[in-house]
């Protein structure tokens, strides 16, 4: 029997579990495995659910299989912070040889972050590789990379997480910087070869639908500005409440919600900050949510790294016409991330507002990337540094806006990725002292909970060094992937 799950296959009793809160999380019923075929499923579920005794909770209970849907860790000594994060790589470490669920085969082991977040998830892996090169385990790196390519092979991108209700939309395009962390690693240029064609096939996923496009338009993810600049936004195919939150977006949807809500949620996932006031029109409420209409710049610089490593990776196989398109295309939009996104004026790079034709108010960490990948120039580099250490240091690490909404990805809360992002990109322009004030304040708050409560946290209070990080849909989750990697990586790593 199959047992790989779509929850449209499921779609009434999907909705009655749902709206029923028969779980305290909405993800447990998307991670459930069917015990029987679908169509008995269903067809059971159709003549027993009018019964007089029908007891909803243990209907799902007695046909779907619920193990491994969180991960608890917990250990009676509690070890020394490093030896901890050394154990935990194997703990966190799972298979999927098939599918099961909602669950993707891949072909490979892969890490998972923890806590509610049992599967693979995109970007979220690239930072998980840095600690595994800081562990030495190279192994688990290029079973990553393998993963990403059977991934952007078989659907054409990397999905948000190994599971089927993601396919329709992609996280952060970090495949090729995880290809520079392997080759680094390995010291293997091969790399790029053996990878080209998946290199590739994610970029035509990325600017799917930008042929015969006209000034001042977009599709997909792709946008023409008003001057005919080419750029790029985050997208999602369905237009339909996430099935992972899916009463929450039911019950966000209220006006002033448009017609295009759902989508705008689902592209905010797509960018990893879900969510926050970064993506509200008014910036505050959640219905004002408009991030189609954003061109980002973390999403255009990081796509400007993929064309760049196209053009390199088009030399290194001798593919000259295609060394120069990609490189043409690298300039066009390393002249457009100046143009649209860079606000000299208020020292910091800007989201660009497709239908307002100007850059938006909100103050975003994501400024930081035109110098993570050193397309910033020196003042450029030196207002932004500026900025960083007037508005995001703080005394717990880096935070991601200058907002304080109650929505995770904004102020008091600091994530992972962004200290290295602030670290390295401070170091790449001789900012020594600020890198190593980054490495610091965030190592240190981490070691403080870690002391306190035995655990590695999905993300940090920042300006409260006592209290564990908050808001968002769910709970602070423990484990956790991406923090174990970067903390790794940053006590490493020496200025």
């Amino acid at each position: 029997m199959s047992t790989q799950l779509y929850i449209k296959d499921i779609e009434s009793l999907f909705d009655d579990v749902q709206r029923s809160e028969i779980f305290d999380d909405q993800k447990t019923m998307t991670d459930a495995v069917p015990l029987f075929p679908v169509s008995e499923i269903n067809e059971k579920y159709e003549k027993e659910k009018n019964n007089e005794d029908f007891d909803l909770k243990s209907f799902v209970l007695s046909n779907f299989d619920f193990l491994g849907s969180k991960i608890t860790i917990e250990r009676e000594k509690q070890l020394p912070i490093d030896q901890h994060i050394e154990k935990l790589w194997d703990e966190l470490t799972r298979t999927a040889p098939e599918e099961k669920g909602t669950l993707l085969k891949l072909p490979k082991p892969y890490i998972v972050p923890g806590g509610r977040f049992n599967e693979f998830f995109y970007w979220d892996s690239y930072y998980v590789m840095l600690g595994l090169q800081a562990s030495g385990r190279i192994e688990m790196m290029e079973n990553i990379v393998e993963n990403c390519s059977y991934l952007i092979q078989t659907f054409g991108f990397v999905p948000n997480a190994s599971r089927t209700h993601f396919l329709s939309r992609s996280q952060p395009p970090y495949f090729s910087l995880m290809l520079d962390l392997l080759a680094e690693s390995t010291n293997d240029r091969e790399i790029y070869s053996k990878h080209y064609d998946t290199l590739e096939k994610e970029y035509q996923f990325w600017m799917d639908g930008e042929t015969g496009l006209e000034n001042d338009s977009a599709t997909k993810r792709v946008i023409k500005t008003k001057e005919g600049a080419t750029l790029n936004r985050y997208y999602d195919a369905e237009n339909t409440p996430r099935p992972e939150s899916y009463l929450i977006d039911i019950e966000d949807y209220k006006e002033p919600a448009g017609k295009d809500f759902y989508r705008n949620i689902r592209a905010a996932c797509e960018s990893g900050w879900d969510f926050s006031s970064r993506w509200f029109a008014d910036g505050d409420q959640i219905q004002t949510i408009e991030t189609l209409n954003l061109a980002q710049v973390d999403l255009n610089c990081l796509l400007w790294h993929l064309e760049k490593t196209l053009a390199q990776s088009s030399e290194l196989k001798n593919l000259l016409e295609k060394q120069e398109y990609y490189s043409q295309r690298a300039e066009n939009r390393k002249k457009a991330i100046d143009q649209y996104f860079w606000d000299a004026k208020g020292k910091i790079y800007r989201d660009y507002h497709i239908k307002n034709y100007q850059q938006t108010s909100s103050e975003s960490v994501a400024t930081i990337y035109p110098l993570f990948l050193k397309l910033a120039n020196l003042g450029q580099a030196k207002a932004v540094i500026e900025t960083i250490e007037e508005k995001f240091l703080y005394q717990g690490g880096i935070v991601t806006t200058t907002k304080n909404s109650g929505q995770q990805w904004d102020l008091p809360n600091a994530w992972a990725p962004y200290q290295w992002l602030g670290f390295l990109s401070s170091k790449n322009y001789g900012f020594d002292d600020l890198a190593e004030k980054i490495k610091n304040n965030w190592c240190s708050n981490v070691e403080r909970v870690y002391n306190n409560t035995g655990k590695l946290m999905e993300k940090y209070n920042a300006l409260d060094t006592e209290t564990i990080a908050g808001g968002g849909e769910y709970p602070n989750q423990d484990g956790f992937g991406w923090t174990n990697g970067v903390y790794l990586k940053l006590k490493q790593t020496n200025i």
